[in-house]
């Protein structure tokens, strides 16, 4: 028996079951990063997941990843997650906003002009692609000291748009090199000053964000995405156990509500670093943990029989199959997406996915 399937309360949050929509960008807003109907359609229709996560929601247009994706730096977005937040509560979902910086992962094009920013100055190798096309990544300059209470401010005012918007949560997106994780890692982060240098001045700038994103929801609305072994972008730390240990233990001290923790690279392979058990996080944090990257069905069911995650979050699956909790249920056959719908374009591989009953199938 399991009880993936089960309704749940966590954190005073009345959860269908414990399966979660991990965050996928999608590139579909317009060029003022507006959300609207389309976005709406698309969550809703993914809504009999537990908990809906959104794609990155970049907090300054200089903190985006790319083009047309749907951001919280303007209070004119947030009509546009109105919508979308309205339309997954009127099927009985429950969604958070993911808030985002990508750093020096970002452009100048999308940024007005402005070098992309970096705990230290640095070149990320490869493209990224821009309303112009693909561009070479570029030079990121290194944030002054007295910048970052004002990146610390820019993550607030996004998270107090979240509010007004209607999630009913938000996770702090703190892996996958951008700009929070690039400050815990010593690989990308070599400041001399309170914010690099000891694992205590790395971690910093996260802990400041995390305190201005509690004093808008509290502890246990708000969630943390970290990827403790990820090897995103070609970074990492030299030391990864007790830097994250020393990261999970000032979460319990702040009390968040959640974890999304990501199991080896996303997407690519759940390989941990050798020695380091992520178990030990889990077993530590005292929060919610949400178990993700590359889990399908019989993953999750051990996971959970196992009681090694208190959520499972699926991520890729989820693009061509809007009822994949029913069809995990069911243990029925699953659609696969087409990878070159994945980003841009309109409904086309977006909404336009049949769920078991429009496709006439009887389980």
């Amino acid at each position: 028996m399991t009880d993936l399937f089960d309704p749940c309360e966590l954190n005073g949050l009345k959860l269908q079951n414990r399966i979660a929509l991990s965050p996928l960008t999608r590139t579909r807003s317009n060029e003022a990063g507006e959300a609207g109907p389309l976005q709406a359609l698309y969550y809703a229709q993914r809504a009999s997941a537990g908990l809906l996560i959104t794609e990155a929601t970049p907090v300054t247009p200089g903190g985006r990843g790319g083009p047309n994706i749907p951001g919280l730096w303007s209070d004119d977005q947030i009509s546009g997650w109105r919508q979308v937040t309205d339309a997954v509560h009127a099927k009985g979902g429950l969604i958070f906003s993911q808030l985002w910086h990508a750093g020096r992962l970002s452009h100048s094009s999308l940024g007005g002009g402005e070098p992309p920013i970096a705990p230290s100055a640095m070149r990320q190798p490869g493209q990224i692609f821009t309303l112009s096309g693909p561009q070479d990544y570029e030079d990121a300059r290194a944030l002054r000291t007295d910048e970052i209470p004002g990146i610390v401010e820019l993550f607030r005012v996004a998270a107090v748009r979240a509010k007004a918007a209607g999630f009913d949560g938000v996770e702090l997106h703190a892996a996958h090199s951008y700009l929070i994780d690039a400050f815990l890692r010593d690989m990308t982060n070599k400041r001399t000053d309170a914010y690099g240098g000891s694992i205590e001045n790395r971690a910093r700038l996260l802990v400041e964000v995390l305190q201005a994103i509690i004093s808008v929801w509290g502890p246990e609305r708000t969630a943390v995405r970290l990827a403790p072994v990820g090897h995103a972008y070609q970074a990492w730390d030299s030391d990864p156990e007790p830097l994250f240990t020393y990261v999970v233990e000032r979460l319990n001290a702040a009390e968040v509500g959640w974890l999304d923790l990501v199991e080896g690279d996303t997407g690519i392979s759940r390989t941990a670093e050798p020695g380091f058990d992520l178990q030990k996080l889990r077993r530590l944090f005292k929060g919610v943990t949400i178990a993700n990257n590359l889990y399908d069905r019989d993953l999750a069911l051990a996971a959970r029989a196992a009681d090694t995650a208190d959520m499972i979050a699926f991520g890729r699956p989820f693009i061509g199959n809007p009822d994949l909790v029913e069809r995990l249920r069911e243990n029925t056959p699953l659609t696969v997406a087409d990878p070159r719908t994945y980003y841009g374009g309109g409904a086309r591989g977006y909404t336009d996915f049949p769920t078991l009953a429009e496709a006439g199938v009887v389980s």
